[in-house]
């Protein structure tokens, strides 16, 4: 175990610009990043295709879809005689966040990295929301819509996302007590929240920048 070693793990509202505030603290401190690179990771570790795991991320239920799919790149003996679950993909996905958060300092986004990562030492787990006005006009900007299909989007995308976390860690999604900082990124900003978490780790961890 790395003494300076730092693991962050970043939940976030859709559109509170969680990824990207992740994105600049990845870069500010010199640390790999990991949002949808985790699948890649998980996809060689279990013989699965990328798109399996792209298809179902983030989202409990993963089993309905299944039989709905092109065959995900595993031969018919392993696919039918491993004892596959709905948490065969998770678990997949739980050991590539390991084996990555094992090699040094690094950031995940989401997936449930601060239930996975509960056992690692110097792990600061960050929830990141925002005003909902906010949230959708960044909603609307990435898909190109109206204010009430961005509406509808991240109320769709953000109940497979508290479900697929509650499911898997027992707890309760943007529950503060799940976290050592909640925050919102409306009050100062995106490049000011970000700024915020950095001062709050190097506050309360013995790492140097």
């Amino acid at each position: 175990m790395q003494e300076d070693r730092i693991i962050i793990n970043v939940g976030r509202q859709l559109g509170s610009g969680g990824r990207i505030i992740a994105k600049m603290l990845a870069d500010d401190f010199g640390y790999q990043l990991f949002d949808k690179e985790i699948l890649n990771l998980a996809a060689k570790e279990s013989g699965f295709s990328e798109k399996f795991f792209e298809q179902n991320d983030e989202q409990k239920g993963f089993l309905k879809s299944l039989f709905h799919m092109h065959a995900p790149h595993i031969s018919d003996n392993n696919f039918y005689n491993s004892r596959f679950s709905q948490e065969s993909l998770f678990q997949f996905q739980s050991d590539a966040i390991r084996k990555a958060a094992a090699n040094g300092s690094c950031i995940f986004v989401g997936r449930c990295a601060d239930y996975v990562l509960r056992d690692f030492e110097n792990v600061v787990n960050i929830f990141i929301t925002a005003n909902m006005e906010d949230r959708i006009k960044m909603v609307r900007e990435r898909h190109q819509c109206d204010e009430e299909t961005a509406h509808k989007i991240i109320t769709q995308k953000e109940n497979a996302r508290s479900s697929y976390y509650n499911y898997y860690t027992g707890k309760k999604w943007g529950f503060s007590d799940n976290y050592h900082l909640c925050i919102n990124s409306s009050v100062l900003g995106l490049e000011g929240t970000a700024a915020f978490i950095k001062h709050f780790i190097l506050k309360n961890h013995q790492i140097t920048k």
